[in-house]
């Protein structure tokens, strides 16, 4: 049985037993998965040639800023992970996101995570000072960060690949370069485990320096599925996400 049989069955029954907490409860079994990547074992399935709404960004005066259905939004990721790996960036690496709630968000997401990098999440409010300390306890590879924020990295970082989302900035490549890669079927040169790190969160940092939290391939996506049942999704329906990026 593929990972993905295991992992659409444990979310199958979820979902069948959606009104009924005791039968869940008492049934439900997390999935065993020898191997696991949600991107390529299950969103790239679930994306090919689906038409549907699987990303809608609004801005701040109600309109539509994007819109993308599964199999755009897959074919894109694909080109980032391809612009990735052209880059240098490989397996195990730490890729730094601090971007807004824009498309390439979750066009890098997704691409790194289908090339096995791992991705540090930040929100665009980090100062100089916080970027400094994550480059460095995160031992960052690559940065993709808006163009606006890049004057907040050290001029000096020896290895640092770094990435500008908007405009063009010197010494930074264009994130729209990736757009320029091969969309097609992305086939990893190993299977990624289950426990491989996929995120490295920072914590807020309220009382003390920010603490690291890992989640691996099955913490993070495989965890969810309690989410998706704590709040009722089911597919086609729309989840507002309001929170803040990083």
């Amino acid at each position: 049985m593929r990972p993905l049989d295991h992992f659409l069955r444990a979310r199958d029954l979820l979902v069948s037993l959606r009104t009924d907490h005791e039968a869940a409860a008492r049934e439900f079994r997390w999935p065993e998965l020898p191997a696991f990547n949600w991107v390529t074992d299950y969103f790239d399935v679930f994306a090919a040639g689906n038409t549907r709404p699987a990303l809608v960004i609004i801005d701040d005066a109600g309109a539509v800023a994007a819109s993308l259905s599964f199999a755009e939004l897959a074919e894109r990721s694909r080109r980032v992970t391809r612009f990735l790996a052209r880059l240098g960036v490989q397996r195990g690496d730490r890729v730094l996101l601090m971007l807004a709630n824009v498309a390439p968000l979750w066009e890098t997401l997704l691409g790194a995570a289908r090339l096995g990098a791992v991705v540090i999440p930040a929100t665009t409010q980090l100062t100089a000072d916080d970027v400094v300390d994550r480059l460095d306890r995160g031992a960052v590879r690559c940065a993709v960060v808006e163009s606006a924020v890049t004057e907040r990295f050290p001029g000096e970082a020896p290895g640092l690949l770094r990435v500008a989302v908007g405009d063009p900035v010197a010494g930074w490549t264009r994130f729209d370069d990736a757009y320029g890669e091969d969309g097609g079927a992305w086939l990893p040169t190993a299977p990624t485990a289950p426990d491989d790190p996929l995120l490295l969160y920072f914590t807020s940092g309220t009382t003390a320096r920010p603490k690291l939290v890992l989640h691996t391939h099955t913490s993070y996506p495989v965890g969810h599925l309690s989410t998706m049942y704590w709040i009722g999704a089911r597919e086609g329906d729309r989840h507002l996400n309001i929170s803040s990026p990083g």
